[in-house]
């Protein structure tokens, strides 16, 4: 497995407590494991990293997104791009590994275009583009 399927797993979990506040991080993050035949266990860590860091940064993870999309209600925003953008903003902002904008922006990207809607992608790039643009995020 890949970074990439742990932000997949990390996106999973998330979306599944968005939805369902009586959910907690270790049950959803098993349901998602058991979807899967072989997960590494550096996957497992580092999807519980990004599980556990963008719980842990939300008000602010949200409070930045609300800044950029001034014009959407978090809320409302459909909860597979929230969460991409959560996770996203967590790696760029509040992650101690250090992983390159144009890498973390790209990875949201993949994950809206395979989980979104097909408007997804392009809603996801804009904010995370905004934010590196305006020098929200580093």
């Amino acid at each position: 497995m890949s970074r990439r399927k742990a932000r997949e797993m990390a996106l999973q979990t998330l979306f599944q407590m968005d939805y369902n506040e009586d959910i907690t991080t270790e049950p959803a993050l098993e349901m998602v494991f058991s979807e899967y035949e072989v997960v590494a266990d550096k996957d497992k860590v580092y999807a519980k990293h990004l599980i556990a860091g963008a719980k842990n940064s939300l008000a602010e993870i949200d409070a930045i997104i609300a800044k950029a999309a001034y014009d959407w209600k978090i809320e409302r925003m459909p909860g597979v791009d929230r969460n991409i953008v959560r996770l996203a903003i967590y790696e760029l902002n509040f992650s101690t590994e250090p992983v390159p904008p144009g890498v973390v922006i790209n990875e949201a990207v993949e994950l809206a275009k395979e989980y979104g809607t097909e408007d997804s992608a392009r809603f996801v790039n804009g904010i995370l583009g905004a934010l590196v643009k305006n020098k929200e995020v580093p």
